[in-house]
């Protein structure tokens, strides 16, 4: 019998929080960058999703990881949240929003390339095809990143993100396994955030003189996509499978390059919107599954009693 997973309501709505909450942060970083440094916001974002993360711990009464996994746990949270948001805000400060999202949505095939590296997955001929096929999308939206049609080095920035994501997205599934999702999460903004702490030596300066629109752009940045937009898409993976969900990933490009364009005015050039299909068209490929087909067993006939018996 084929079996189908069908999605219920509720993971629908938590996956288009997540994906609305995700696809805004791009445009929620370029509006705030004018008042603050790119460090700056991504000290502000950290700060701000590890205390609700902190109040949700004592909440909730979660315990931390086990004490063997701090060091790999803070070297994660270093690399996928402080390098990543850094990387980020500083790529966003050349860059459209919309372009950094179309980047950053090579973050799955990475994800796979690093576990076939890390773990021993194999990819097959389908996701090495995917992957080259995203990587050409990957340096046409890189070429037209910037005013002119050339090749922009802090657009180069978000492939590093693409990169350390992966990582982090890989070396977290041994933890996961021994310890709470949400205390290994936790433990990681906290980590991040003391790394992050350095780039907003300035900070409370900066929010003395920034209006209260640049402010509550960081304010949405630390509590929806980081914090409600997280607990949003764990709630769907945990009411349906993780590659089911993760399957609605390649929406976040678009939803970003639209609220870029609503909100910013940034409008994607043709060359742009190119590569973005392409990149997506790519690591859809890249990370989709083949459908087993049902095995069709022939009826067996019924036995026909004996009239003696």
């Amino acid at each position: 019998m084929d079996t189908v997973e069908r999605l219920d309501g509720r993971a629908l709505i938590a996956i288009a929080i997540a994906l609305i909450t995700w696809s805004s942060a791009y445009a929620a970083i370029a509006y705030a960058l004018p008042s603050f440094t790119p460090g700056e916001v991504a000290c502000a974002r950290l700060l701000i999703g590890s205390l609700c993360f902190a109040v949700l711990l004592m909440v909730k009464r979660v315990p931390l990881p086990a004490r063997r996994d701090w060091p790999l746990l803070a070297l994660l949270g270093v690399l996928g949240l402080t390098v990543y948001h850094l990387c980020l805000n500083y790529a966003e400060t050349r860059i459209a929003s919309g372009t950094a999202s179309i980047l950053i949505s090579l973050v799955p095939a990475a994800t796979a390339a690093v576990s076939a590296l890390w773990i021993g997955e194999r990819l097959t001929l389908r996701t090495w095809i995917g992957l080259a096929i995203a990587l050409v999308g990957t340096v046409l939206v890189v070429l037209a990143s910037g005013q002119r049609v050339e090749v922009d080095p802090k657009a180069l920035l978000v492939l590093v993100c693409v990169a350390v994501s992966a990582i982090f997205f890989v070396g977290q599934k041994a933890l996961f396994a021994r310890n709470s999702m949400l205390g290994v999460t936790a433990f990681a903004f906290f980590a991040g955030t003391l790394a992050a702490l350095p780039f907003g030596w300035h900070l409370p300066q900066a929010l003395a003189l920034a209006p209260w629109p640049r402010i509550g752009a960081l304010l949405w940045l630390g509590i929806a996509p980081t914090f409600v937009g997280y607990l949003a898409w764990n709630m769907a993976v945990n009411r349906a499978s993780a590659s089911r969900v993760s399957s609605f990933i390649y929406l976040s490009p678009p939803i970003a390059l639209l609220i870029g364009w609503l909100w910013l005015h940034e409008v994607p050039n043709a060359l742009i919107l190119v590569g973005g299909a392409i990149t997506i068209g790519g690591v859809v490929l890249a990370n989709a599954r083949r459908r087993v087909a049902p095995i069709s067993v022939a009826p067996v006939a019924p036995v026909e009693a004996c009239e003696r018996c």
